[in-house]
């Protein structure tokens, strides 16, 4: 049983440990730097961390090729070093997850290289293989363009094995249950050494049928969902699962579970696709409509809302129409797309570095349904390196100071690039300079953290769109124990004048106080308020004013 939804109002920072900073002088990110910085992110505001893989691997996917799900890699540091990272996180109220990879492993795990050497081992069914390059073997590659099929022929098992990834990351059998088994001890592990939850990677691929013989498309095996969580609330009542599973909205309750007994949150994509074609077309009706229909849900359970994460900008779930006009406004480069299916830059510079709609998109993104997550580097708008293959172009190193190797490392062999020119090299880039300016991102991101949190309806309460006559404008009002917040945004770069009823009763209904100036609107004879907006303006309004809370009957 769930004994504390933190998560529902939580604020999740996701950054890579060997990227971040380096301790240590040798060019690669370490827990140590990574716990020298963390009252920078309690400064911030974030609530949780999200560590992406940090066990040993050959790191041929960026950490997702895992060779030792009960270590950490030596670049890093040690177990010890880790754990004195989520003992110093947790004195300073901070949560950490981490990634949970278990669709597949790195080809040189020792549970891998067991299993090819003999038909006999053990470890032989904790994959899936095929005497018989099967039919379908070149249709439902993850990266197409890049990766030619999803089952590649090995000499030494003399059998095919199937890998939903590329071909040096063979997919473990889940369906068996010594593997099932084997998860559940890996979070086990983790769990006792100070995490309050996992990102578990590539749910759907996880929990669907796998095997040569399957005829059309392989169904998911919700059940397994089940067993995660249920082992989960036992060993950490308050330890939770955060899916990526790029699904569609008819499917969202199967991985959460009628009854909130499967996945606690998900990522919403559809939600993140409709956000971006809304910035891109200046239109605010695709967008409300995604959060219609990502809307039910089980009331424990929550949505994870993002712009950009580690990964490129998926837009597989737009029609051709508006995904082509996403990738004019935002990725028009061929350069700038990955797998025809997407795009790899960073917000800032995708938004042409222009403060008012940075700020906006991370105004809307935080006033979304759901629970908020940032990149790392995010807040203070840094950029990409194109010349960097594939979707490294935006992991490269924090930017902390204006000097050498933006204050990421000592060493002059970083681990990647960092961003040395143009604007958003780290001499114009960094947190020593954006923290001493009043008006810089990091301060207004601080800001909208402080204010995000100080309204929990978003993150509890029933949302419900708002018509406002004007296609560019966004108000969603937020319900929750007798208090409701209205969050409007203009994605029109020219100022609007629009009506607003609030849909709440009088006398609260009548007043609205902005949450970041505090200024007052009152509504007319007709119950209507009038706001102006300006371009890529926003204003999140408390329904009866500050006090409203203690005006109103107690839920």
């Amino acid at each position: 049983m769930i004994t504390d939804l933190w998560y529902k109002n939580a604020v999740i920072y996701c950054l890579s440990v060997g990227t971040f900073m380096d301790a240590n002088g040798d060019g690669i990110g370490d827990f140590a730097g990574l716990e020298r910085r963390l009252d920078y992110l309690q400064g911030l505001g974030v609530t949780a961390v999200w560590l992406m893989p940090f066990q040993p691997s050959p790191k041929r996917d960026g950490g997702y090729d895992i060779s030792d799900y009960y270590g950490v890699d030596p670049a890093y540091g040690s177990l010890g070093d880790f754990v004195a990272f989520t003992h110093a996180a947790k004195q300073r109220g901070l949560r950490v997850l981490i990634d949970l990879v278990v669709n597949h492993t790195s080809d040189r795990h020792p549970w891998f290289q067991e299993a090819r050497k003999d038909p006999d081992s053990p470890y032989r069914d904790w994959y899936v293989w095929s005497k018989e390059k099967p039919a379908t073997a070149d249709e439902g590659m993850v990266f197409p363009g890049v990766q030619k099929t999803t089952w590649t022929w090995d000499a030494q098992a003399k059998a095919y094995y199937f890998h939903r990834f590329f071909d040096f990351q063979p997919d473990l059998n889940t369906a068996n249950p010594a593997v099932m088994a084997e998860i559940l001890k890996i979070m086990g592990f983790w769990i006792q050494l100070g995490v309050s939850g996992f990102r578990m990677d590539a749910v759907p691929f996880v929990i669907a049928q796998k095997g040569a013989g399957l005829k059309g498309e392989p169904r998911e095996q919700f059940d397994m969902l089940r067993d995660f969580r249920e082992f989960l609330q036992w060993r950490k009542g308050d330890a939770i699962i955060l899916a990526e599973a790029n699904i569609l909205p008819k499917q969202d309750l199967d991985y959460f579970g009628d009854d909130a007994d499967r996945m606690h949150m998900m990522f919403n994509f559809q939600v993140n696709q409709a956000t971006f074609y809304a910035l891109a077309a200046h239109d605010a009706r695709p967008l409300a409509k995604a959060i219609a229909r990502t809307k039910p849900r089980p009331l424990s359970c929550q949505w994870g809302t993002f712009l950009r994460n580690h990964d490129e900008l998926d837009l597989g779930r737009l029609t051709d129409k508006q995904r082509a006009l996403v990738f004019e406004k935002f990725g028009p480069e061929k350069g700038m797309q990955l797998y025809d299916r997407g795009i790899r830059r960073r917000l800032a510079p995708m938004l042409d570095g222009d403060p008012r709609r940075i700020r906006l998109a991370y105004a809307l993104m935080f006033a979304l349904p759901g629970t908020p997550v940032l990149r790392y580097g995010d807040e203070i708008g840094m950029g990409d390196d194109l010349a960097l293959k594939e979707r490294d172009c935006a992991r490269t190193p924090m930017q902390w100071t204006s000097e050498a190797h933006g204050g990421f490392t000592v060493s002059d062999r970083p681990v990647m690039p960092v961003i040395d020119h143009g604007p958003y090299g780290f001499r114009h880039i960094n947190v020593a300079q954006q923290r001493h300016e009043q008006d810089s991102l990091l301060s207004w991101m601080q800001s909208v953290i402080r204010m995000r949190k100080e309204a929990p309806e978003i993150g509890w309460g029933e949302v419900t769109a708002l018509e406002t006559g004007r296609n560019a404008v966004l108000a969603l009002r937020y319900d929750w124990r007798n208090n409701a917040v209205l969050c409007v945004h203009n994605l029109d770069p020219g100022p609007i004048e629009v009506s607003v009823e609030t849909g709440v009763p009088e006398p609260e209904g009548h007043l609205l106080v902005d949450l970041l100036t505090g200024q007052r609107s009152e509504a007319d004879a007709h119950g209507r308020h009038c706001l102006c907006l300006e371009g890529y303006g926003y204003h999140w309004f408390r329904v009866g004013g500050l006090d409203a809370p203690l005006r109103r009957a107690p839920a």
